[in-house]
């Protein structure tokens, strides 16, 4: 007798389930000490179903790492910033509150051994360096940032900036580190004085500039969609 097709929807649920697992363990004991058997048992599942989901260990965490991006893009359109600053804002106290986007981040290793290497090998995805330019244009067009640095010296001061407060994090004495949303503020602080162009946009200056800052959003979010889609069907475009 035949066996009757699996539930698309019930098969979908158990993957996120095992990511969950998949999730606690990794943050607990790192992805070189986890092994799929480990995640497995967390997850109640048979090794085997994972395998069903995903060849290889390293697509199930890619998978994992692809769903914190989601989620955390998810919470950036919620939040619906409308500049740069506020843009830089919200991402910043996200990553905060998100290890594992925030290891992703760092490339640490503690957390994410190997990975941080294999992810290091793969070609980047010309479809965010089109996103970011397309926002820096607008951006530059619209007057809301400094005409006198190109777009690679924007971007080189606000990676220094996001990377120099996260990292600063770690390295503060404890009687001087502060909340990490006061620190998320901060930091969008510095990023609009550092690159923000020290005048206040018209009326339809304002619109475009929140426009194309929602544009470049919903393109970051579609994109990352897609990748998780793809992963959740084991999958590593």
């Amino acid at each position: 007798m035949a066996r009757p097709p699996a539930d698309p929807g019930r098969q979908r649920e158990r993957a996120h389930r095992v990511l969950d697992a998949a999730a606690e363990l990794i943050l607990r004991w790192g992805y070189d000490k986890t092994t799929i058997a480990d995640v497995a048992r967390a997850a109640g599942v048979a090794k085997g179903t994972i395998y069903l989901h995903w060849k290889t260990r390293e697509l199930l965490f890619a998978a994992l790492l692809r769903r914190e991006r989601v989620a955390t893009l998810e919470e950036v359109r919620r939040a619906d910033p409308g500049t740069l600053r506020e843009l830089v804002g919200v991402v910043a106290a996200e990553v905060m509150r998100r290890p594992l986007v925030r290891a992703v981040l760092l490339a640490d290793t503690e957390v994410l051994g190997k990975l941080t290497t294999m992810k290091s090998a793969r070609p980047g995805d010309p479809g965010q360096a089109e996103a970011l330019n397309r926002l820096l244009g607008a951006l530059r067009k619209h007057g809301a940032i400094r005409p006198d640095l190109t777009d690679a010296e924007h971007v080189s001061v606000l990676t220094s900036v996001v990377f120099g407060f996260l990292t600063a994090t770690r390295l503060t004495p404890e009687p001087y580190r502060v909340p990490a949303e006061r620190l998320a503020e901060l930091l969008a602080d510095t990023a609009h004085r550092a690159l923000e162009a020290g005048r206040e946009p018209s009326p339809r200056e304002a619109r475009a500039i929140a426009e194309a800052v929602r544009a470049y959003v919903a393109q970051a979010a579609g994109m990352a969609g897609r990748k998780l889609e793809a992963a959740l069907e084991g999958q590593l475009p």
